[in-house]
């Protein structure tokens, strides 16, 4: 087990705590790749984030549902069922963090 520990250990240093200096501090390589990668996927994809926005935000406010579907949950619900159940977790654990690594008050 010692010897996991020692790998993880390693790979963590190399991800979080290697990076590019910039002013005071470093930039650390997660990020450089996050950075990288969303950049790539960009250009690669035609910058489709920005191309289809508009459609994104007509099926979100129910622009293609059918009223006569019974029983569906439209895509606007489904939307924020799915944002509420994130942001919820993240919060409670957010909580449960805080109290455990700063103690209560």
């Amino acid at each position: 087990m010692e010897r996991f520990e020692n790998f993880v250990s390693v790979i963590r240093e190399f991800v979080w705590e290697w990076g590019i200096p910039a002013g005071t501090q470093d930039i650390p390589l997660v990020v450089l790749a996050l950075i990288g990668v969303g950049g790539f996927l960009t250009l690669r994809l035609g910058f489709i984030q920005l191309r289809h926005f508009g459609h994104g935000v007509a099926v979100a406010t129910g622009r293609y549902d059918d009223p006569s579907d019974t029983g569906d949950v439209s895509h606007f619900q489904a939307l924020t069922t799915a944002l509420s159940a994130t942001v919820g977790i993240g919060n409670i654990a957010g909580v449960a963090l805080a109290i455990h690594w700063g103690g209560p008050g």
